[in-house]
C-alpha cells in the first residue's frame, strides 16, 4: 500500500511550533479539516525528472500541507468533495471503508458519528500503526459483498502490483449504488499507463515512476481500468470553485459507482 514511512511521515508534520503558526497566519487560505486560516501552505513531495516529463499530476514539489494540521491537498481535495459536493454526511447512516487512512482526514471522519468507519492498511512488521487502522489487505478485504456506502483509497493503487485485483475487491464490497473515491497520480501527457514490473529497486522505481515504492504511472486510460471492472467513472474537477482550500487545479477527481 502506500510507503511504509507513510504514518511517520504524516505525524511528522503535525509537529507545529506555536510560533510558526503566528508566522504563517492570514486570509488567503483556510485548511477545511482544522479552519486554521494562512498566507501559505507548506511544502511537500518529491521531485524527480520523471515527474516533469509526463506531468505526473497529484506528484512533485510543491506548496500545499496545512502548517497546523498537516493535511495534504489530497486530503483536502476528498474532504470537500464528500462535504460540499455530495453532501454525504447530511445521514449518518452510512458504512465506510478508508484504505490507507491520511491521519487528518481520518481525524476528521472519525468523530462524524457514521454507522461505520472502518480504517485498514496492510500492517507491516516492526512498525507502528494508530490504534483504529486494522490490519487489511486491499487484495482481499475481509468483509462481505456489499458491505460499504463508500470506499476512500487515495493515492494507494499506484503502489500495488494487482491493482485490477485491488480494484475489484472494492467493487465487490461496495452497495448497490455505492462509492468509492480512489486518487491516483496520473499523468497528463501520456494516455497509456506505464508499468514494467521487471523495474524492483528503489532508485530505479525513482526513476521510472517518481517514487521507490510507486509500481507504475498511471495513463488517461485510467478510467478505462476502473470500467473493466464493472465500475460507472465519473471523471470530474472541483478544485477551482473551491479556491482558499488550497486544492490542486489539476487534480480530477474519479469517483466509481456500482
Amino acid at each position: 500500500m502506500k510507503s511504509i514511512d507513510h504514518y511517520i511521515r504524516r505525524a511528522a508534520q503535525k509537529i507545529t511550533k506555536p510560533w510558526e503558526l503566528i508566522a504563517h497566519a492570514g486570509d488567503k487560505y483556510l485548511c477545511p479539516l482544522c479552519n486554521y486560516s494562512s498566507k501559505d501552505w507548506a511544502l511537500t513531495g518529491l521531485d524527480f525528472p520523471v515527474i516533469r516529463e509526463k506531468q505526473i499530476i497529484g506528484a512533485g514539489t510543491r506548496h500545499a500541507v496545512c502548517h497546523k494540521c498537516g493535511s495534504s491537498d489530497r486530503e483536502r481535495l476528498v474532504y470537500v468533495y464528500l462535504t460540499q459536493r455530495l453532501q454525504f454526511f447530511a445521514d449518518r447512516n452510512k458504512s465506510v471503508l478508508h484504505i490507507a487512512p491520511e491521519l487528518s482526514l481520518s481525524k476528521k471522519l472519525m468523530p462524524m458519528g457514521l454507522r461505520q468507519y472502518i480504517c485498514g492498511d496492510l500492517h507491516a512488521s516492526g512498525y507502528h500503526y494508530p490504534s483504529h487502522v486494522q490490519n487489511i489487505n486491499v487484495l482481499a478485504i475481509p468483509f462481505d459483498d456489499h458491505s460499504f456506502d463508500l470506499v476512500i483509497c487515495n493515492h494507494v493503487l499506484e503502489h500495488i502490483p494487482d491493482d485490477v485485483a485491488a480494484m475489484k475487491e472494492i467493487y465487490r464490497v461496495l452497495k448497490a449504488a455505492g462509492r468509492a473515491v480512489l486518487q491516483v497520480p496520473i499523468s497528463a501527457n501520456s494516455a497509456k499507463t506505464h508499468e514494467d514490473f521487471s523495474i524492483t529497486g528503489p532508485a530505479e522505481r525513482e526513476r521510472a515512476f517518481g517514487q521507490f515504492d510507486h509500481v507504475r504511472i498511471y495513463g488517461q486510460d485510467y478510467v478505462d481500468r476502473l470500467q473493466s471492472c464493472g465500475f460507472n467513472v465519473n471523471r470530474q474537477n472541483i478544485s477551482a470553485d473551491y479556491p482558499k482550500f488550497g486544492l490542486n487545479l489539476e487534480e480530477d477527481l474519479f469517483v466509481a459507482e456500482k
